[in-house]
């Protein structure tokens, strides 16, 4: 067991290098590929594909590590909310859909309530919250802020659905499977939230790729 244990440790972690490892910027002129002055030398494209790989490294980390280890536990959800506060608040200034604008706004303010609601919680359980993102989050950040005007909804929320995805597995597995009974009350109540928020997005995301309308907020 803890063998495998270090060894799902290893792939996320080397997972996580190669979502995030960014190309060296090019300047060959004769190019007919768009690339962003945000983030030189990426294309929406490769963006795209280093946050698909992104949420395959989150799923694994919060569906092992993150499900019954409170140090990991802590970690990934602080970060989980920093994470969406801050793209909430890009999605706030740069969204051109208002239902985009909306839910960014929403992100922002549900999720300051949620890093106020697991504060007590976190230091009950003798762990500290983490103070900055990680590698793979910033990774995204960095390629949302990369995103031009005309795919930054599209990149937004496919961000969104694969990162409150991976929030609800955090959840719902230490939840389950948690030793500290504080943050798995806090955990179990995160979740229909989260849930919540995920339903969102996946509607939002079949707005913005061109499907059904979203259905109307409650």
């Amino acid at each position: 067991m803890t063998r495998g244990l270090f060894l799902t440790t290893a792939i996320v972690a080397a997972l996580s290098l190669t979502a995030c490892k960014k190309p060296p910027s090019t300047t060959d002129a004769s190019s007919t590929t768009t690339t962003s002055s945000a983030n030189p030398g990426q294309t929406p494209p490769v963006n795209a594909a280093q946050d698909a790989t992104a949420a395959a490294v989150g799923q694994t980390s919060a569906a092992t590590l993150g499900s019954h280890d409170t140090g990991a536990f802590v970690s990934n959800a602080s970060q989980s909310d920093m994470y969406e506060i801050q793209a909430g608040q890009m999605a706030e200034q740069k969204a051109k859909s208002a239902d985009v604008k909306a839910f960014g706004k929403m992100m922002v303010t549900e999720h300051t309530a949620m890093t106020n609601q697991m504060k007590p919680l976190i230091t009950a359980a003798g762990q500290k919250p983490a103070t900055a993102l990680d590698q793979r989050r910033q990774g995204m950040l960095d390629n949302l802020k990369a995103a031009g005007a005309a795919d930054f909804d599209k990149t937004y929320i496919d961000q969104q659905v694969a990162a409150h995805d991976e929030a609800l597995t955090l959840m719902k597995g230490y939840a389950d499977s948690g030793s500290d009974a504080g943050l798995k009350g806090g955990a179990a109540k995160a979740v229909p939230k989260v849930q919540a928020h995920l339903d969102r997005a996946k509607a939002l995301q079949a707005e913005v790729s061109g499907g059904a309308a979203a259905p109307p907020k409650t």
